[in-house]
């Protein structure tokens, strides 16, 4: 999950026809240095709320709902919609972590070039990022499933995928989307041409790229290439961002695109066919449409949780100027340093969970409890690493 500086949002002047637009307009570098793109913020503060939920989850919930994998799922077994529901809301936040890491990339990287940045100099500091973000998951992995292996979940495709846009950054956006869009909707079969199968005969390089797989210890639970599709698509919206569109026109955008997508995950997911990576429905009741393959993400997974992320951020950029803007607001907060609170609200939950000896013993009243603490214990933290990130724009903390 791991979003970590955006380029800044723009104040609110004049179009270039001279009238005052009732939502704020991207213009040029210097305004973009002003202030940070508010909804942006706020979306990802929502999705680590939801995050902090399906972790909570995995920590206290005795009845936890995890089948969201053609391999984990027997067909017609019986789900709690209640517990489904829970699980299925957190299926937003990867593919919106993954997607604006790209779209700050997208702007990071234009703010630099325009700052006389080199290249090289450019291209090291994505490929540090990388690096870091890697590193870090091992401390996630040891307070998600203990000490006697490593799960390769976000931070692994994040970080891979960092070190594939060093190079991929320079080739023309459309080209890129282009080969976003060949990888999420021909991965099903490249994948079993690699040799998909279970977890643990699958070949490594299938592992690594495409599906789930396990060696020993070892369990790859996000693959590159999917996930560095879905940035490459940020990296085209922040591209997007930096021509300077008005705000009405990103709006535009964002709601065509989002409607666009769930117009064909509902194609694909009503087919019941290829394009859900074998976990296809068993029935025509809402828990079965919404019952899509996360490991691995399938087309119809994307397409479902990139259309409602555009729809939510459509609506928070027109939301945002009628909206007194709080820098010490919680979306906002968690929104500004993602990376931070991911880093430590597993540990938090995790502690908890087997400090009290609960893990999973509770019901979903729990989960939400300890969520909501976990949350409030927090927000000041965070808050105050956002200050002091604000106040060293060039230290450590600009890769965490």
């Amino acid at each position: 999950m791991v979003v970590t500086s955006l380029a800044p949002a723009a104040r609110v002047d004049g179009d270039r026809s001279g009238r005052r637009p009732s939502v704020p307009v991207l213009r040029n570098p210097a305004a973009r240095e002003s202030s940070r793109l508010v909804a942006i913020d706020w979306l990802r503060g929502l999705v680590m709320v939801l995050m902090a939920i399906d972790h909570s989850s995995s920590q206290f919930n005795a009845g936890r709902v995890f089948t969201d994998s053609a391999s984990i799922y027997t067909p017609h077994t019986p789900i709690s919609t209640a517990q489904f529901l829970s699980r299925w809301s957190s299926h937003l936040c990867a593919p919106t972590f993954v997607f604006l890491a790209g779209t700050a990339l997208a702007l990071s990287i234009h703010r630099r070039t325009q700052a006389g940045e080199s290249a090289w100099s450019i291209d090291r500091h994505i490929l540090l990022r990388g690096l870091v973000v890697l590193a870090c998951e091992p401390w996630f992995s040891f307070f998600y499933v203990g000490p006697h292996g490593l799960l390769l979940q976000v931070l692994y495709a994040i970080g891979s995928s960092y070190l594939a846009m060093a190079a991929l950054r320079r080739l023309p956006t459309g080209f890129l989307v282009a080969l976003a869009g060949a990888v999420l909707v021909l991965g099903e079969q490249v994948s079993l041409e690699l040799g998909w199968g279970p977890p643990e005969t699958t070949p490594l390089v299938a592992m690594l790229l495409l599906v789930p797989g396990r060696r020993g210890g070892l369990d790859f639970g996000y693959q590159t290439l999917p996930w560095l599709a879905m940035m490459l698509l940020g990296w085209a919206f922040g591209r997007f961002l930096v021509g300077g569109p008005s705000a009405r026109d990103v709006i535009r955008r964002l709601a065509m695109t989002g409607v666009g997508l769930l117009g064909l995950f509902a194609a694909v997911r009503g087919c019941n066919a290829y394009g859900n990576m074998g976990l296809l429905r068993d029935d025509s009741s809402l828990v079965q449409w919404l019952h899509v393959s996360k490991y691995p993400p399938s087309l119809s997974y994307t397409a479902l949780e990139l259309g409602v992320m555009a729809l939510l951020l459509a609506m928070f950029w027109a939301a945002a100027p009628h909206i007194r803007q709080r820098k010490n607001g919680v979306l906002s907060v968690f929104g500004r340093t993602p990376m931070f609170f991911y880093l430590l609200h597993m540990p938090l939950l995790s502690i908890t969970a087997h400090g009290l000896h609960l893990y999973r013993r509770l019901g979903l009243g729990g989960v939400y409890l300890f969520a909501g603490l976990a949350i409030v214990a927090l927000y000041p933290l965070c808050g105050m690493y956002g200050q002091y990130k604000a106040a060293h724009p060039s230290g450590w903390s600009r890769y965490i």
